[in-house]
């Protein structure tokens, strides 16, 4: 066959000989009634012994989309004792992994179909799809315009681009890329919500309903593409003030959100029982437990170190990129610097978590030592300069790891970022977040608040048991007082204050911004506080929730 231009090997599945085996791979292009159906005839197939790789593939595929992972795990692995390293199965496989948000296991397996088969495209799309879903827009970038040298006629690849583009702000070349994409195919659910998306961006919410109503009402079965679909819309509802409909679109968001990916935490503890059981292991351990030297820190760690947490929405990305803005200063957003420890002390279930605490408060001076030399080795690999003049971990969640930074970090200085309880509840409800640990509790108020909650507990619990040096940041004193609260958080982490700190914008554009953050932060310094008062009925039934944290944080009267 021709494809790309160029002579392409075919290869078989079984008894087939394919073309274009992509045209079974059940990407996030591929709707469920098609893939459900497929996959009834292939394990009919199976079932009457006549099954091949194709047919173990694709029944994988579709127990993957509805959570049954360990099966999905035994027929994938059939499928490639039948036909090894083919890379439609590979690249179905990659699907498998990014269903459960094992990022680095999809990404392999993308990378071992495009070993064998170089010019495969849809292992280049695949890879684009998930390292947006993880973050990595560069890397992101880069697999989705290789898609689109190799198939220029695959409108997956360039609604793909316009997605990122729109994430990330770059309106003009989001619609650049989503006309590129639904010239190809005019229905293409992906292109048309980057495109409503830059409308939105740019003030023409009206054009953004024209655009997504239509689509909205033509998908009819949960999927990221009507999930995104219906969070735009709520914000274009929003922006003309029907605030019934803005908060009716945004349940409606959130609920296809549930229905897609609530079987990947089924066999795990949400995230708000995580943090209570990290909560009860901190409040059962004895305070000098947690009391540690100053230790020597690796040869490759970073001279100043400073942890950024608080909670999502809550201004972390805007003052990472403040103090990234200051010669000297390298950061890292959301990443799982502490894996070796996580994975060693808090990755069971409750009285596991609850034990781990305790016995990671007990650790002996080598055991420290391997945790911190693990830590600073997974901070350079993920490309900042070993032994940095100063490091930035910025991440919200990271106020559940406390008790291991007071141990293996006794000298780091700690920012905890405050925001009005009720605009943090509502901007998590209402923003459309790639699948993670923690956003599950993001889709209803009741769930946010009290997630919330707990992890407010928690870090008042650390704040106040454990040895850490910390300074509050409040998000409303930064875009009120911007020159004033940056210098004392300057000051409070060992760092020099300049005006290259006003430059954030610019610094977000140059480093990109890979959390929901991206859009507000390149727009430079703007207020938004009091976001949640058009929502204030609907924020109602959660106040008695959030009010103790309302009080005690000092938004009462603001």
């Amino acid at each position: 066959m021709k494809g790309a231009g160029s002579d392409v090997r075919p290869f078989s599945f079984g008894n087939r000989q394919l073309d274009n085996p992509a045209h079974f791979v059940a990407s996030r292009y591929v709707t469920s009634p098609d893939l459900d159906l497929a996959a009834a005839q292939s394990q009919a197939a199976i079932t009457a012994g006549t099954g091949d790789a194709y047919d173990h593939a694709i029944v994988a595929l579709a127990l993957s989309a509805q959570g049954d992972f360990a099966r999905a795990d035994t027929l994938f692995q059939r499928a490639l004792e039948l036909e090894p390293g083919n890379p439609s199965t590979l690249t179905s496989l990659a699907i498998h992994y990014r269903n459960q948000s094992r990022f680095r296991d999809a990404v392999l397996a993308c990378d071992e179909a495009i070993r064998h088969y170089p010019d495969y495209p849809d292992a280049w799309l695949e890879r684009g799809a998930i390292l947006a879903s993880g973050g990595s827009n560069e890397g992101a970038r880069a697999s989705f315009t290789k898609a689109a040298e190799l198939a220029p006629q695959h409108p997956a690849a360039y609604a793909g681009l316009a997605a990122l583009a729109a994430r990330e702000g770059r309106h003009e070349d989001a619609r650049h890329q989503a006309a590129a994409a639904l010239k190809l195919d005019p229905q293409n659910a992906v292109a048309s919500n980057a495109l409503a998306s830059a409308e939105l961006a740019e003030g023409r919410p009206a054009a953004a309903r024209d655009l997504l109503e239509p689509l909205v009402a033509r998908l009819n079965v949960a999927s990221l593409e009507r999930s995104l679909a219906y969070s735009t819309l709520a914000g274009a509802y929003d922006k003309q003030f029907e605030h019934a409909a803005a908060f009716a679109h945004y349940e409606r968001a959130n609920a296809d959100f549930v229905a897609i990916h609530e079987g990947a935490g089924a066999d795990h503890l949400d995230n708000t029982s995580f943090v209570e059981a990290i909560a009860e292991g901190l409040a059962a351990t004895p305070v000098d437990a947690w009391r540690t030297p100053i230790a020597a820190q690796p040869a490759n760690a970073a001279a100043r170190h400073i942890f950024l947490i608080g909670y999502p929405r809550s201004g972390t990305t805007l003052v990472e990129n403040i103090l990234a803005s200051l010669a000297g200063v390298s950061a890292l957003e959301e990443r799982p610097t502490l894996a070796m420890t996580d994975q060693a002390y808090i990755g069971g279930n409750r009285d596991g978590i609850i034990e781990g605490i305790r016995g990671f408060a007990a650790l002996d001076t080598d055991g420290l030592d391997q945790h911190r030399q693990a830590y600073w080795d997974k901070v350079v690999a993920a490309g900042v300069p070993a032994s940095a003049p100063c490091f930035v971990d910025m991440d919200p969640l990271k106020g559940t790891r406390l008790p291991f930074i007071a141990r293996l970090f006794p000298d780091a200085r700690i920012l905890v970022m405050r925001r009005d309880p009720r605009d943090v509840v509502w901007s998590c409800f209402r923003t459309n977040f790639a699948m993670s640990s923690g956003t599950l509790e993001y889709t209803s108020l009741i769930r946010a608040a009290r997630h919330y909650d707990a992890l407010m507990r928690l870090t008042e619990l650390a704040l106040e048991r454990l040895p850490v040096q910390y300074h509050i940041v409040q998000y409303h004193k930064i875009v009120q007082d911007f020159d004033a609260e940056s210098a004392a958080m300057c000051a409070f982490a060992r760092l020099e204050w300049n005006e290259t700190v006003r430059d954030f914008d610019r610094t977000a554009k140059r480093r990109g911004v890979t959390t929901a953050s991206a859009g507000q932060v390149h727009r430079g310094l703007y207020d938004g506080t009091k976001q949640w008062q058009p929502y204030a009925k609907f924020l109602e039934p959660v106040l008695p929730i959030l009010q103790p944290w309302i009080d005690k944080f000092g938004y009462t009267e603001l």
